[in-house]
């Protein structure tokens, strides 16, 4: 179990998936410099990028959250058996990330809150789970928090053409409307307060809904980041967007904003799929930032 504690919280991460996600960094970041990978090639590789292939690599975890006497999970992978033809290296999974939960003391009905920043393919997957041939709720006791922009900008019902796509083909219909349709999801718009430590805001850009999970207990402080940042490399370079955002200006504003916050407030940043030590303080570097020091939890690389 890879565990801290931020004043009354502890915070322990839970591994789907970590490795190459076949997009060299030219492909994932396509507006950073390719100087800048290059610069800080030193400490990007392993843990962010292997040197070998020249691919991008990615974790798929799980923040597993004990507040206030519940149980809080950040985003849920990508999840098992599900039919993924336009995301090919989500297609079909078979992990044994529910093991690796259990490890962490945590069984299914155990889980209070489900936490999805966003709606895309790689977290919300284990939102649910194989019941035979029908998609069933994974944590039947817990309340899904999702924003209300995303679920409305990514149902099918509504038709928006999104620039992701058909890369997030199938994801509502598997991952997101079994949930809705067993009343357990709750829709927040704006903020979203969960108890005295932790606070939803929307952080719009990467997606209309996208959020950033605000903790704050005792001293401590946290920004729980989803996807406006996937690679540190964007913390360097903080108007370099992944080719998943949406809108771009809007995650780049944003992106500035949240790193600004983080600064001011001293702040742990947890992106979701850094491998590595996993969250980041960071510090300003002329217009833009850099990397104060790393969490102490254990890179995947060093894991047995």
């Amino acid at each position: 179990m890879d565990t801290i504690t931020l004043g009354d919280v502890t915070v322990t991460r839970v591994r789907e998936y970590y490795g190459p996600v076949d997009l060299t960094p030219e492909a994932f970041v396509p507006e950073s410099p390719a100087q800048a990978w290059e610069n800080h090639r030193s400490w990007l590789v392993p843990d962010f990028l292997d040197a070998e292939t020249n691919s991008v690599n990615s974790a798929i975890q799980t923040w597993v959250l004990r507040s206030e006497g519940k149980t809080i999970l950040v985003d849920t992978g990508v999840g098992n058996h599900k039919d993924r033809p336009y995301a090919p290296v989500w297609n079909r999974l078979n992990t044994d990330f529910l093991g690796n939960l259990a490890r962490a003391g945590v069984r299914p009905e155990d889980v209070d809150i489900v936490i999805n920043t966003h709606l895309h393919v790689d977290h919300v997957g284990w939102n649910t789970c194989l019941d035979g041939r029908t998609w069933v709720p994974t944590f039947p006791n817990a309340t899904y928090l999702m924003a209300k922009a995303d679920f409305d900008y990514w149902n099918p019902a509504n038709e928006i053409q999104t620039l992701l796509g058909r890369g997030n083909q199938n994801v509502f219909e598997d991952s997101v409307a079994p949930v809705h349709e067993a009343g357990l999801t709750h829709l927040w718009e704006g903020s979203y307060q969960i108890d005295g430590n932790l606070r939803l805001d929307l952080a719009p850009g990467h997606t209309p809904g996208s959020s950033v999970l605000r903790l704050e207990s005792g001293s401590d402080r946290a920004l729980f980041v989803g996807d406006l940042i996937h690679s540190p490399i964007q913390i360097h370079e903080p108007d370099a967007n992944s080719c998943f955002c949406e809108d771009p200006a809007q995650a780049r504003a944003t992106r500035r904003e949240l790193l600004g916050s983080a600064v001011d407030d001293n702040a742990l940043v947890f992106p979701a799929h850094l491998g590595g030590h996993g969250a980041a303080e960071v510090v300003r570097e002329g217009d833009k930032f850099a990397i104060k020091g790393w969490a102490p939890f254990t890179p995947y690389t060093e894991q047995a």
